[in-house]
């Protein structure tokens, strides 16, 4: 267990009936899609899991993917996928992306919540009553098992495009403009997986339309 102060079940137990935590992953990557997930608990929490479960972001990858296989587990766990393609955040704006991600998450959860706790400052509808939480992964024990679910999710879909186009090193990088993203850009070009109005795909994309050697 680590130490400092862990999410807990205080916020859902306030509001009582079916609480859904909702949190997304992946606004920031020049590729791939923005992936969401929703988790309800309804029937409590195991005191070994909720020791271990945190932010996915202060988590190592081996205890995230542990955690994302002991939830479905739980008695009385709920849990909703909801993702946007690079193309469709493309039009939409990532922003906006996200928040159909995590209506996508919520909507396919076995029936809709009687509330929504959702990480940061901005909600989209989710046709239930819903509440917005600043750093809500790390005090909301359903928030924080939705960014684990989300991260694990979105890692394994960027692990598998990394198969089909290793030079970007999505396995490693998730799509996230590092130095060796940036050089397969220019070395490589773009995928459908990029995502277009984003800084440096953007470039390299309007100089390929340009004419100009990419």
């Amino acid at each position: 267990m680590k130490a400092g102060v862990m999410p807990d079940l205080t916020r859902e137990l306030q509001y009582g009936g079916r609480v859904a935590g909702v949190d997304e992953v992946g606004r920031g990557p020049l590729a791939g899609p923005v992936v969401a997930a929703a988790v309800v608990f309804g029937a409590g929490v195991p005191d070994d899991l909720a020791a271990i479960i945190d932010d996915s972001k202060k988590l190592k990858p081996q205890l995230r993917a542990f955690i994302a296989a002991r939830l479905p587990e739980v008695p009385g766990v709920e849990i909703g996928l909801g993702a946007v393609s690079a193309p469709a955040i493309d039009r939409l704006n990532i922003h906006n992306a996200a928040h159909l991600a995590m209506q996508r998450a919520v909507a396919r959860l076995p029936r809709l919540p009687d509330h929504v706790l959702v990480d940061g400052n901005k909600k989209p509808d989710f046709g239930c009553s819903a509440e917005c939480l600043v750093g809500g992964d790390s005090l909301s024990l359903s928030i924080a098992a939705a960014s684990v679910i989300a991260k694990v999710t979105r890692d394994r879909i960027m692990n598998s495009l990394d198969q089909r186009w290793p030079a970007y090193g999505w396995a490693k990088n998730s799509g996230y403009g590092t130095a060796v993203h940036r050089q397969a850009l220019i070395a490589s070009g773009i995928t459908p997986h990029h995502r277009k109005t984003f800084g440096t795909v953007r470039k390299q994309f309007e100089l390929y339309y340009a004419g100009e050697q990419v």
